[in-house]
């Protein structure tokens, strides 16, 4: 099961976290894996370790906010390999201020990157899927993404980019089936990476942050990558336009 010989996958924010778990979950199941960040510093190490499994990869650097450097990516990829199969939409970012403080730069910051550039990314990924008839987007979300009755002070910017990655996961699964290709999302609780790194080193921040979760844990990217290779795969194949939660139980709290 979960056999990824002869796909093409790029992953975007490959450098750390979730990203660079994925990268090599995918890889270790068999896929070629285009790796892309704006830390190319990283991504080298990235492909090295992928390749030293025995697998290809490429790293690309990439901003998903600048349109140009997404469509070389995506060109590059399909120059290199002929074809794209799998797209992994999981470069984000996400600041705490409070929303009366929030200036319009540092939402359109948000707003661009983690969802803009889940649109972008998607629609440049699904045109060559669609050449194949064959194709899977993953879009990481968040539980910080609305619909669920728990609300998230001061990060209104990211809860409305990921709210807004759920609603056009759903959107563009009934568009793309059509073309055989589905759209899934992953809404992660809280993940050891990068991101949480300051408040999870805060016992006390820690502790109301996984207050909710049943197993009074964080998760781990790899947590996460595993969900990733089950919606890239063959075994999700009636499986599109959902989100699943690996959250810990926190939603269920």
């Amino acid at each position: 099961m979960f056999d990824l010989t002869g796909k093409v996958a790029l992953v975007t924010g490959a450098s750390s976290g979730i990203g660079r778990a994925s990268a090599i979950a995918l890889a270790k199941q068999g896929a070629t894996v285009v790796v892309a960040a704006r830390r190319i510093d990283r991504l080298g190490d990235l492909a090295k370790e992928i390749v030293g499994m025995g697998r290809e990869a490429l790293p690309i650097m990439m901003d998903v906010i600048k349109k140009e450097t997404i469509t070389a990516a995506v060109n590059k990829t399909v120059e290199m390999y002929g074809r794209l199969d799998i797209l992994l939409n999981n470069a984000g970012v996400a600041e705490f201020i409070p929303f009366l403080d929030m200036t319009e730069e540092q939402w359109d910051k948000t707003i661009d990157t983690n969802l803009k550039g889940y649109f972008l990314m998607a629609q440049l990924a699904a045109r060559e899927m669609a050449k194949h008839k064959w194709g899977r987007i993953v879009n990481i979300a968040s539980i910080a993404s609305g619909g669920v009755g728990v609300g998230f002070p001061s990060i209104a910017h990211y809860c409305a980019s990921k709210g807004g990655v759920v609603a056009m996961t759903e959107a563009l699964a009934i568009e793309l089936a059509p073309m055989g290709i589905l759209v899934n999302c992953i809404g992660p609780g809280v993940i050891e990476t990068e991101m949480t790194a300051g408040l999870l080193k805060d016992p006390k921040q820690a502790e109301a942050l996984l207050a909710r979760a049943p197993l009074k844990r964080a998760g781990k990217p790899e947590e996460i990558a595993a969900a990733v290779v089950y919606f890239a795969s063959e075994e999700s194949s009636y499986t599109t336009g959902s989100i699943l939660y690996v959250d810990g139980g926190w939603l269920a709290n």
